[in-house]
């Protein structure tokens, strides 16, 4: 299988400086690969298989039966034939366990027994501060945990014995219970620097001389964790009555509020294998769906989804997940969320919303009804452009044109907001489409119409019939004036059209006219606006039809007048063609009777019919020339 594996492409990385002030240099992260055996690596993680040279696998980044992952230690890289995912041992703990870079290049180093590189003087105290203040925050977390076993935290473990959190969601997740009282965790953490307990969040320093006290007092304490599982920071619940109900650590060297979710390190390397990152509201949510064996869950800290979140959800996943109450409030969030997240939309990147029973959060859901429930709940999700769109569509009244232009001026000017120029074009084009879907045209009908045109514009004029170009004429200008159909209703439903095409096209404006009677959108338009028609056919479309009323510049009085005229044509044309058949049955007869004076006389009637069929298509005609000047 050896053979099998794509040439080795080398992972380049630029010259970098570590946190404590070094350089990584390209010398330096060579030797880190060669010192590093991948497989030993990869192992840890993913049950790997001897496969002559290299190591094969299900592959960790999707899902799949048969492996198609391989290892190859020679060249020091993995490739997945599956899904194409390529790396070293630097690329697979950032996308596999998602380590920062600098964190994955410390534990390979480590693990290798290379040292990082000399910082400068001042890196190196930022970077012992920052280890300092992680000693101090794990120290609280096992404090905060013998609390919650100790005769304090009965409430608190009664509490969780209420929301169903057992014995393991406490220890994966680290719950402890913060004691009642101003001077807990200073003495308890001592030796530990008051500054910084203070500068961890752990305690509060008040204005003046005033002693610091305990931030967190009588709360359920749930440890908040950077990538790498260490403890940075702390969400507290209240046991009793009380205000706030939630409490977060504030921002702090290690902890950034609006760049950080919860459960990151530990839903991170599940969403990446399952392709699903699910968001939620509350910390306390996520640990229940986990739990319930959903442990690709997690949640902003006390504030709306950023885009710092959005962009490490995304590089887990493409489309992740957020959960929002089905209330009017839960809407009204998941608005402001899709909003958000339209200038830092990319190509590929987007959100999907799902809407909860009114009422019921994820907790409530699983404890009801199991995991089952939850994903029934979140098995049908909104796309961000439909979210936008309905919310805009509900606000105003929408029975008054003004109200439906300054609708489709609302769209245009959210899709603007999009950040990237193919994104932004591809919003507007969506908005378009779902406004006529409900003001216009709809999908099926516009493809009908499209499919008829582009055979139109295309077909060479030597396979043309002159009345199919007449047919042609009048379905294109009642498309652009589709109020005129319901005024000839009878005359269209009853036309002769032998062209498959033009028949599903006449087919498709008398269904419009029947279901929406108030319908007057140019449909033309309403394809041209959303690409249902080739680039160079919506240049050029208006070529291929000779008649004024085509031009959507053309004046309505004389195009509306133009078409109801090439109507009764052809309908009169219709009318003469059926009797010059009648005659032409009846010149038989006379012929096989053997009746000359009555055959002369029809053949006269027929060349009279003729006569008349080509004044009524020289009238059409005249119908598309256009006025001068």
């Amino acid at each position: 299988m050896a053979s099998a594996a794509p040439a080795p492409r080398s992972e380049s990385y630029p010259t970098r400086r570590t946190s404590g002030g070094g350089l990584l240099s390209p010398a330096f992260i060579d030797e880190l690969r060669t010192r590093t055996l991948l497989s030993t690596l990869i192992g840890r993680s993913v049950k790997l298989q001897k496969a002559g040279r290299e190591y094969k696998a299900c592959c960790p980044f999707h899902h799949e039966k048969s492996p198609s992952f391989y290892v190859n230690d020679e060249k020091g890289f993995y490739h997945c034939f599956g899904c194409g995912v390529h790396g070293d041992a630097i690329r697979f703990l950032t996308e596999a366990n998602g380590l920062p870079f600098m964190d994955a290049v410390k534990e390979l180093a480590a693990a290798a027994g290379m040292d990082m590189p000399a910082p400068d003087p001042a890196a190196r105290a930022r970077a012992e501060r920052a280890g300092g203040l992680i000693g101090v925050c794990e120290a609280a977390t096992g404090w905060f945990r013998q609390q919650l076993d100790g005769i304090e935290g009965a409430a608190a473990r009664a509490y969780l014995d209420k929301r169903g959190l057992g014995a393991h969601a406490r220890t994966a997740f680290g719950i402890g219970f913060a004691p009642d009282g101003r001077n807990r965790i200073a003495p308890a953490l001592a030796p530990a620097p008051e500054v910084e307990l203070i500068e961890a969040g752990l305690l509060i320093k008040p204005d003046g001389d005033g002693k610091p006290y305990d931030r967190f007092r009588g709360r359920l304490m749930i440890p908040i964790r950077d990538a790498r599982g260490r403890t940075i920071a702390f969400g507290g619940r209240i046991i009793d009555q009380g205000e706030p109900k939630y409490l977060n650590s504030p921002d702090t060297p290690l902890f950034d509020k609006g760049r950080t979710l919860f459960n990151l390190d530990r839903a991170g390397p599940i969403a990446r294998k399952s392709g699903r990152a699910i968001v939620v509201e509350g910390y306390l949510d996520v640990i229940a769906l986990d739990q319930a064996g959903i442990g690709e869950a997690m949640a902003p800290l006390g504030t709306a989804l950023t885009e710092a979140q959005m962009a490490r959800l995304w590089s887990l996943v493409d489309a992740p997940i957020l959960c929002f109450d089905g209330d009017g409030a839960g809407r009204r969030a998941g608005v402001r969320a899709a909003e958000r997240a339209l200038p830092v939309l990319r190509p590929g990147k987007t959100l999907r919303f799902a809407m909860l029973p009114t009422g019921k959060d994820p907790d409530d859901l699983v404890r009801d009804g199991g995991a089952e429930a939850f994903e029934t709940a979140i098995a049908e999700t909104v796309p961000l452009d439909v979210l936008l769109y309905r919310a805009a569509r509900d606000a105003a009244d929408m029975e008054r044109p003004e109200a439906r232009a300054g609708l489709r001026q609302a769209l245009n000017d959210m899709a603007a907001r999009c950040g990237d120029r193919l994104v932004a074009d591809e919003y507007k084009r969506a908005f378009t489409s779902l406004f006529f879907e409900d003001f216009g045209w709809k999908k099926t009908e516009r493809r009908t119409i499209a499919s008829a045109v582009l055979r139109a514009a295309t077909r060479p004029e030597s396979y043309r019939d002159l009345r199919d170009s007449y047919v042609e004429a009048m379905l294109y200008g009642l498309s652009r004036h589709p109020h005129l159909i319901a005024e000839h209703l009878d005359q269209l439903a009853a036309m002769p059209i032998a062209d498959e095409r033009l028949a599903r096209w006449r087919e498709a404006l008398v269904d419009a006219a029947w279901r929406h009677p108030a319908l007057d959108s140019d449909a033309i338009l309403s394809i041209l606006d959303t690409a249902l028609l080739p680039e160079l056919l919506q240049v050029n479309l208006q070529k291929s039809l000779r008649f004024p009323f085509l031009h959507a510049e053309a004046g309505s009085d004389r195009g509306t007048g133009q078409i109801a005229g090439l109507i009764d044509t052809l309908c009169a044309e219709r009318e003469l063609r059926e009797h010059g058949d009648m005659l032409e049955a009846e010149a038989k007869a006379a012929a096989t009777d053997g009746d000359g004076e009555r055959y002369s006389r029809i053949e006269d009637e027929r060349m009279t019919v003729r006569e008349q069929q080509a004044e009524v298509l020289e009238a059409a005609f005249r119908l598309g020339e256009r006025d001068e000047g």
